[in-house]
């Protein structure tokens, strides 16, 4: 539901501390009158990068709150659990870009709960790792319970594997390696995880594996059943399932060994090891943890010294498991080297195989150029179900300005003409006429009545002139034939 017109709009994005005095005149200025559509209106402020779409869907829906964190702007969400959501935001003065994770209202008012979420962060905030994402600051006022973090461009690991299914065994190896390390750090300072799982692992564009949520086992509470069902962190039910089962304590580094050991499992075999289930008396049962498949079972063509490393990760009896993350970051390495030592040889083993079903783990970018909030959402969500990392902007000119600035800013650059006219065709022969982005990868989207500048287009092999419509997965094939082309002979 729409709340206001164009002026009502404006002056609330105004009033709430989203546009400045300048870009407010700057609006009116472009617009011309301030009777013009809302619609107008919106998209300027999104193609001015005035305002993100995140902030003008709430703007319309006529929320005030939720703008702002402290001294950090919201731009968008990220992503959303029970317990919290996930922002990406800016500070107001130093323009510092971080990640914002906020509680959420319906346990804000309760201790036990809000308690929980900031003692997370503080015993978190002391940790600093290269796999471990840092937690800038903590913040507690009232009924406001937020983390400041670093923000990691790219993906969670659940996401990697919905993708790609399976990770081939050097890849999958080389991300527990970073994992281990993280965990190594933490173990040294006295912190365990008791929340690891593929949401909790992000992988940086650089393909780097990053440790986020420390600190839940530090909590003084005993897992009772009846406090069980006040924790909305159904991994943390797993691991009092697991300790029941083993007679371990709570804040045993084996229980963060054993749900690497799952990682790893999931990552190259592409299912779960423990049996999904919300039945909460089934998900405190031994047997969950009795009935998981042999991973040889699921790919029996894995080398034996990965599958020794997962077998002995997820042993049930704490005793014969690894007993610390740095003896299980030893076995790792030399699954590693070995794996590394197959692929040179050149044999056809099952890293090399793995490796050729797939792109590699390292995102490519596409840096979307498009004015119309629907297609964008749908580039975006096409694009990032392929693997694709998605940059998003509506102004040519911008663009291309950003190739020039730095031409490893995008792997490709897509033009959708089919709202932005002849600007895109103006920008998309403009990467030619400059040697320094005369190599940058492109493709102009034409709808069928802009045909005729088909001809105007300064077409090469790397820069791609397709007709609208066009099908998600032929644009796909497209951009993967400039950016991944297949190996010659």
């Amino acid at each position: 539901m729409e709340h206001g017109g164009a002026e009502q709009v404006a002056q609330r994005a105004f009033d709430l501390g989203l546009l400045d005095e300048r870009q407010l005149q700057a609006v009116w200025g472009l617009l011309g009158t301030r009777n013009a559509p809302l619609s107008d209106l919106l998209q300027l402020l999104v193609r001015r990068e005035y305002l993100t779409n995140y902030q003008v869907e709430r703007l319309v829906k006529g929320e005030r709150s939720g703008f702002f964190y402290g001294d950090y702007k919201v731009l968008y969400l990220v992503g959303s659990g029970t317990f919290a959501r996930v922002y990406r935001a800016v500070h107001r003065r130093t323009g510092e870009i971080v990640a914002i994770k906020a509680l959420r209202n319906r346990y804000s008012e309760n201790p036990a709960q809000y308690g929980l979420f900031v003692r997370e962060g503080r015993l978190g905030i002391a940790l600093r790792h290269p796999n471990i994402v840092p937690i800038y600051e903590v913040v507690s006022e009232g009924r406001t319970h937020f983390l400041v973090m670093e923000f990691i461009e790219g993906w969670n690991l659940r996401d990697i594997v919905k993708v790609r299914k399976q990770i081939d065994p050097l890849q999958a190896t080389s991300l527990m390696i970073d994992m281990a390390e993280g965990l190594c750090y933490a173990f040294a300072h006295g912190l365990t995880h008791r929340d690891l799982k593929l949401n909790n692992v992000l992988v940086s564009s650089g393909g780097q594996a990053k440790l986020v949520d420390f600190g839940l086992a530090a909590l003084d509470e005993t897992l009772s059943e009846d406090l069980l069902a006040d924790v909305p962190n159904t991994r943390t039910i797993d691991y009092a399932a697991l300790e029941r089962a083993t007679g371990v304590r709570k804040d045993d580094t084996r229980s963060d060994i054993y749900f690497l050991g799952c990682i790893y499992y999931h990552m190259l075999t592409g299912q779960p090891p423990l049996s999904d289930t919300k039945d909460r008396l089934q998900r405190l049962s031994k047997s969950r943890f009795q009935e998981v498949a042999p991973i040889r079972k699921l790919a029996p063509a894995l080398p034996h010294w990965v599958t020794m490393v997962v077998n002995k990760a997820m042993m049930l009896d704490p005793v014969r498991r690894y007993q610390t993350p740095a003896a299980l970051l030893t076995d790792l390495s030399a699954a590693k080297k070995r794996l590394e030592d197959v692929a040179q040889a050149g044999e056809s083993g099952t890293a090399d195989a793995a490796a050729a079903k797939g792109p590699a783990l390292k995102q490519h970018t596409v840096m979307v150029v498009e004015s119309n909030q629907q297609m964008q959402d749908l580039f975006r969500d096409g694009l990032k179900r392929a693997g694709y990392r998605v940059l998003l902007t509506s102004d040519p000119a911008r663009a291309v300005a950003r190739f020039h600035q730095d031409t490893a800013a995008a792997e490709c650059v897509l033009f959708n003409a089919q709202e932005l006219g002849q600007s895109a065709l103006e920008q998309f022969n403009a990467l030619d006429d400059d040697s320094k982005t005369r190599f940058v990868r492109a493709v102009l989207l034409l709808d069928p009545s802009q045909e005729v500048w088909k001809a105007e287009a300064k077409a090469a092999p790397h820069r791609l002139v397709l007709m609208m419509p066009l099908r998600m997965k032929d644009l796909r094939a497209a951009l993967a034939s400039l950016i991944e082309p297949a190996p010659a002979g």
